[in-house]
Order: C-alpha cells, then sequence, then structure tokens
C-alpha cells in the first residue's frame, strides 16, 4: 500500500504483519512490515494449526506454487521460505493446511529504493571506484545509473603475529598463522572473516562475520556460519557537513576487531554516514533494506544492536522511535537527541553570538568570559568552534558537487542547493514562492543572555544591544538583521513526522546505553557536548514518565569511542545480556516490563574519575549536581542561556509580552522602550509548549515515491 496524497504523509501504516487462520499463521521475518519489503524476495515464516504436519502446508505467490521453497525450522514447527522474483507493487502470498488459509500481502520495492524517503535525490554522484574494500582495492565502476556494483565476496584474517586484519590468499588454503578466537557463546573459531559487499538503496553495504571458508557451508538463512553468535551490530557513522548528493566511499565500519572476534555480524551501509547522507529518513530506509538483506542472507539474528557516535546518533534515535523492530538496542556516543534540532538549534545560535561579539557589537564590549557565560559554554573556544558548524544549513558552504551541479541564485537557480533541508525537501516540503525546501529554524522573541543578564554576568546595555543586533538567517541560511521565522508547515513536520526526536513511540522500550567520553573541555573546544545527553533523557522523560531504559556513562576520553575503552567493551556486554534476557522471555508480559526484568543489576548510571587508574562512581547523573558533574560539568547552551528547556524540544517558542517583573534588574522607562521594540510581538514563553508542539503522528511513517514534498502535513 502507498499513500496517495500529499495530506496522508502523516498517517501511520498499521498493515498487519501478518495473517492467520484458524490457527495456521503466516507472517514476514525479513522486515517489520510487509509493505516496505524490497530486492524482489521476501523470507516469511509458516505455521501450521496444532495436530497438522509441516509436510501438509501449501504455499503460492500471486497464484503460483511455491510449496518446495518451505523449509522446516529445527523445532519442527514452524516453516521458513525464501520467496524470490516478487513483481514491483503488490504480491500476495497465501499458505493452507488442509481446510484452513491464510493470505498475506506483501508490497515489494526496487532494490535500488525508494520505499519510505520519497523520490530519489537528484543529482547523485556515484562513488564505488572511491570506495576501499577491506580486502584492499576498491569497488569498481559502477553497473548503471544507480551506481550499482555487482556483489562481492572477500575474505580477510587476523595474523598471530598481529597487526591489521589482512587478506586470505587463498580461501580454500589457510595460512599456517591465522589467529584462534572465541565467541561469546564459547566456541573457538579461526580468526577469519567473510565480507560481502554490494548496493542497496544506491548505497554500498558491508556485511562481515567469522567464516572458515575451508570448513563451514556457504551461509544462508537456515545455515548459520559456527563462529556467528547470532547477533547482529549495526553501525552507523558521523559527520553531516556536506553529506549530500553522493554516494560515500565508505560505511559506519565492519572491521571492528573487538566485535568481529566476539561472532558478532556486523553491517552498515554508506547512507548510514551522515558525512554522506546527513538526512534522517534516507538514512532510516537504508538500515531497514540493507537489514532485510542481512535476514535474508543469513537468517533472522537473536537481536540487533545499532552502535556509532555523533551524527550516527541522530540515525539510532529516529530508528527506534519512528520505526521500531529494526533495532533492539542502542549504543550511541558523544551523542545528540537529533540532528535539525539538537544540534543545528546549538550551533546556529553559535554563529550568530559569535558574529555579534566579532563583527556586530561595536562600542558595546563584552570580555571573554562573559561572551562564554552568554553562549553557556564550557570554554570560550567551543563558541568559536560550534560556529564553524552551521555551514550544513547554509547553502553552498559544504558542497563536493561539480561548480555545474551547484545552486547559484544568478547563474544556476534550478541547480542543487547543498544544506541539510534542501538535501530532505522530500520531508521538508517546498515553498511554493521559492522553490527551495521549507525551513524548521527560528529565534523570534529568543532572549540571548536572559540568564547572564539576571546573574549580573552582563548589564542591561549590553543584553539590549545583543538581542538589537544579533539578526537571523536567510533561506540560504546567511546571517540577516532580522530574526528567523520557521515555516508553519516545517514546524508540524518537526513534530508529527518525529524529525524533531520525542521518545515516546518506539525509545519507550527500547534500551538504551549513552557513552560519553567527554568533550566540553577538550583543547580548541568541540561540538559534542555532555549537555546533549540529558536533552536526550528530558525527553524520555516527559514522553513517558520514566528513564528506565536509559543508562548514561560518563568517562574521559583517553580512549574515545574505540571498544579499546573498558567502560564501552563492559557496556557492550552488558546489552548483550539485557538484551538476550528480553529475546529468552516468552511472558506475556508488557515491553517495559521485560526490559526492567532484563536488566543487568550493575548497568545503572556512573562516570569514572580521571586519573591513572579510573574508578568508577556510581550514581544517578545530573546535569547540575553530583561528583560526576564536578568531574565532567554539563555546562549548558545558547538557549538554554535564554531560558529553554533542557529537552531543547522547543522549534518556535510561544510569545509573551514583556514584563518587568521577569527581569532580576530594573530598566528605565527608556530601556523598557526599547526592549518592547526589539520584541514587538513579546518574548520567549518557556513555561508553555512550542508552538504546535505535539507528539509523533505515530511509527512507521512514510513518503510516496512519485511525488516531491509535503505542503500540508
Amino acid at each position: 500500500m502507498r499513500l496517495s496524497s500529499l495530506t496522508a504523509l502523516a498517517i501511520v501504516l498499521a498493515l498487519p504483519m501478518g495473517a492467520a487462520a484458524q490457527g495456521l499463521a503466516l507472517r514476514v521475518v525479513s522486515n517489520p512490515k510487509p509493505e516496505f519489503v524490497s530486492g524482489g524476495d521476501v523470507l516469511v515464516t509458516v505455521t501450521p494449526p496444532s495436530g497438522v504436519q509441516a509436510s501438509a502446508v501449501r504455499l503460492t505467490l500471486n497464484g503460483a506454487d511455491v510449496t518446495s521453497a518451505l523449509r522446516p525450522d529445527a523445532t519442527g514447527r514452524s516453516i521458513l521460505a525464501l520467496l524470490k522474483n516478487l513483481n514491483d507493487g503488490s504480491n500476495t502470498i497465501v499458505a493452507t493446511a488442509g481446510k484452513t488459509t491464510a493470505r498475506l500481502a506483501v508490497v515489494n520495492h526496487p532494490n535500488a529504493g525508494p520505499v519510505i524517503s520519497g523520490p530519489h535525490e537528484q543529482p547523485f554522484v556515484c562513488e564505488t571506484e572511491k570506495f576501499k574494500l577491506m580486502a584492499g582495492g576498491v569497488a569498481g565502476k559502477p553497473l548503471d545509473a544507480n551506481c550499482s556494483i555487482a556483489t562481492r565476496f572477500d575474505y580477510v584474517y587476523k595474523s598471530t603475529a598481529g597487526g591489521d586484519l589482512k587478506p586470505l590468499p587463498d580461501p580454500k588454503s589457510l595460512p599456517s598463522d591465522v589467529a584462534m578466537t572465541t565467541t561469546t557463546l564459547g566456541v573457538q573459531v579461526p580468526f577469519i572473516v567473510r565480507v560481502e559487499t554490494g548496493t542497496i538503496n544506491r548505497g554500498v553495504y558491508e556485511i562481515a562475520m567469522l567464516f572458515n571458508p575451508a570448513k563451514d557451508a556457504q551461509p544462508d538463512y537456515m545455515t548459520k556460519p559456527v563462529g556467528w553468535n547470532g547477533r547482529l551490530i549495526y553501525t552507523f557513522g558521523g559527520g553531516c557537513a556536506g553529506g549530500w548528493y553522493k554516494q560515500g566511499t565508505g560505511t559506519g565500519g565492519v572491521d571492528d576487531e573487538a566485535m568481529l572476534q566476539q561472532g558478532y555480524a556486523v553491517a552498515s551501509n554508506s547512507l548510514n554516514v551522515f558525512g554522506n547522507d546527513c538526512s534522517e529518513l534516507l538514512a532510516i530506509e537504508t538500515m531497514m533494506m540493507t537489514k532485510e538483506h542481512f535476514v535474508e542472507a543469513y537468517g533472522a539474528p537473536k537481536f540487533t544492536v545499532g552502535w556509532g557516535g555523533s551524527g550516527a546518533t541522530y540515525q539510532q534515535h529516529q530508528i527506534g522511535d519512528g520505526y521500531p523492530g529494526l533495532l533492539d538496542g542502542l549504543m550511541v556516543q558523544r551523542s545528540f537527541p537529533d540532528m535539525e534540532f539538537g544540534t543545528v538549534g546549538m550551533i546556529s545560535d553559535s554563529r550568530l553570538l559569535a558574529n555579534y561579539f566579532d563583527a556586530l557589537a561595536g562600542p558595546v564590549t563584552f570580555t571573554g568570559e562573559q561572551q562564554r557565560q552568554v553562549a553557556g559554554l564550557g570554554q570560550l573556544a567551543t563558541l568559536k568552534t560550534n560556529s564553524l558548524n552551521p555551514g550544513r544549513i547554509t547553502v553552498g558552504e559544504y558542497c563536493s558537487l561539480p561548480e555545474a551541479l551547484r545552486y547559484d541564485a544568478v547563474k544556476n537557480p534550478t541547480g542543487a542547493r547543498c544544506d541539510v533541508y534542501d538535501h530532505a525537501a522530500n520531508v521538508w516540503g517546498r515553498d511554493p514562492k521559492t522553490g527551495f525546501a521549507r525551513r524548521p529554524l527560528d529565534n523570534v522573541g529568543i532572549q540571548y543572555g536572559l540568564v547572564a543578564l539576571n546573574a549580573g554576568v552582563i548589564t542591561r546595555e549590553q543584553f539590549l544591544d545583543l538581542n538589537a543586533k544579533i539578526g537571523g538567517y536567510d533561506n540560504d541560511g546567511k546571517i540577516v538583521a532580522t530574526r528567523s521565522v520557521a515555516d508553519p508547515a516545517a514546524i508540524r513536520t518537526a513534530y508529527r513526522m518525529g524529525r524533531l526526536t520525542w521518545g515516546g513511540a518506539g525509545l519507550a522500550t527500547t534500551p538504551i546505553i549513552d557513552y560519553r567520553a567527554y568533550l566540553d573541555d577538550a583543547q580548541g573546544g568541540n561540538i559534542h557536548l555532555r549537555y546533549h545527553s540529558f536533552s536526550t533523557r528530558e525527553r524520555l522523560q516527559k514522553a513517558n514518565g520514566y528513564t528506565d531504559n536509559h543508562v548514561m556513562l560518563t568517562d574521559d576520553r583517553r580512549w574515545g569511542d574505540s571498544l579499546k575503552a573498558p567502560v564501552l567493551r563492559q557496556a557492550l556486554s552488558q546489552m548483550d545480556q539485557w538484551l538476550t534476557k528480553i529475546a529468552d522471555d516468552r511472558s506475556n508480559d508488557s515491553k517495559l516490563a521485560k526490559l526492567r526484568r532484563a536488566k543487568p543489576a550493575d548497568l545503572v548510571d556512573a562516570c569514572w574519575t580521571r586519573d591513572e587508574h579510573p574508578q568508577r562512581i556510581v550514581e544517578r547523573q545530573m546535569p547540575a549536581s553530583g561528583k560526576c558533574n564536578e568531574l565532567y560539568p554539563a555546562n549548558s547552551f545558547p538557549r538554554g542561556v535564554a531560558g529553554s528547556p533542557l529537552a531543547a524540544d522547543v522549534v518556535k517558542c510561544q510569545l509573551k509580552p514583556i514584563s518587568a517583573a521577569d527581569y532580576k534588574v530594573t530598566f528605565t522607562a527608556d530601556e523598557m522602550s526599547r526592549l518592547k521594540q526589539i520584541f514587538p510581538g513579546g518574548v520567549c514563553d518557556w513555561s508553555k509548549p512550542g508552538v504546535d508542539q505535539q507528539p509523533m503522528a505515530g511509527t512507521w511513517q512514510a513518503l510516496p515515491a512519485s511525488s516531491t514534498g509535503n505542503a500540508t502535513r
């Protein structure tokens, strides 16, 4: 079923996962939603009625008998079938057992997509000739306009001499220096990794797992390699700047030895690296399609863990909340709640502040300490560093496209606009007046430096001058004298479609481990600030009334996000325990009850001391108190100093009249008149929800493939 009108884009697709009749069950295994199948094949399972033998089951696909595809599982109760050659569009699968019948409607989409993200982005630059393979070399020239390559299988191994994984010369004859490894299931196997590389959704995917080519049978959905522990880690890559109109030259990485040596399968796709594709919906679609292929090729994993830092966390949070069933647990590092609001709000304000301090303050001067406190940051260097990052909202500032393809208001007005909004124009819709993507960027009514004013850090004159001159952004992301005004339709989209991470859908019952290698005090400043973890937790608390499923671990940065970090490696083991117990819980209890019961007792909020021999401090992580906050101050952010809630979930604030009672300083009559001129419509009333703020409309939302944008969501 495809959505046929723009006004229906926010409707939650709620087709059943399968169908059953009188005890005969038929459902899709390879995708949580049968209407979003891709690639021309689908893995289904049939469970016969009680007392009926598996051999009595018959199966048809679009009227053709495909019973020969049925293969009983190890229990003998369920039967699996990988059905191929699906039609593009609607397909009907029918299972019969005696007089009982079960039907299942499946909608198939091309391997190159799209499925849920709307029409393909154009232009789109193929980069297979630069894509580096784990076994050496590159993927080669693309085979078609969709940047496809032929699927290939390579082998690498770990040598007893150490060093990086190296190519296996002859898969049929193992070299004498192959190291051995023991998986989490206690199975000892040669440390040889099979790497599958191909293209899905116009991105290059990789799948890696332990496999002995000299001994193991070729894997399929019924035949698992001895070295695979049955778990899947899906890695996501970070970045954003420049992440548009291209395929990418690498994935989130499937070569982590600490994952592979324990037996985990590791998968990723180049469009799950935000430095290649800075659009959550396209990334979600890509992960869905890549995992579907994994299940069809290797069988359903016991569970799937999301992994990655920075821009990888946007993807995990939004997959977990809006598309439940794809990721069972999230392991986020240097996290942000989302990109367009958790990150863009902070960096866009930083550029405005830096521009004011550097170019507009004029005779009104601010000390470095005053600038830092107005920005709310731990060090002034962070303001300067973050002021460089809004290039992701400024058209053309970060753009790798050939000049002939780029937008230029005079020379090429129909060219590609390199920015996060136009890259995701399918989601945001287009303004009919300009043809450009609608923007949910707003700073009307924001009183920058309000907390600093009330604390006596800055003067009344500094406060007034700052807010009079700070300005906003135009449709090209360039600083202008007037404040930014968000498009009303884009505001609705942000909330209803979950582009601002809500936290009250799939994330309500998804285990999350938030590991932060502290960077607030990094020399030169850094974008990965600790308060973002608390923003996510605040959203979970507001949406659900609890945060049992969210564990925060704070560490110093000596290890980075590597699994060489003892804390992070232990956290992966604890996530495995948590998800294993949930998967093995066959009770009829709620997901939340199972989650709480399965959580390891020692998996709790904690931080580690910053000395040579770090000691664990167990305490609930708090943004403004506690021993951990003394070691790792969370600081604030520009809008936080303006009074914004820590959740950072207000796209556009509601306004209220200016009142002298709101200030701990006394303005003169002239100053109060000036303040009202600066804010003619009033100032932000942070005690109220944002304009049109509302919960997400529902999970598994999709855009149609036949039309671009949505004006009235």
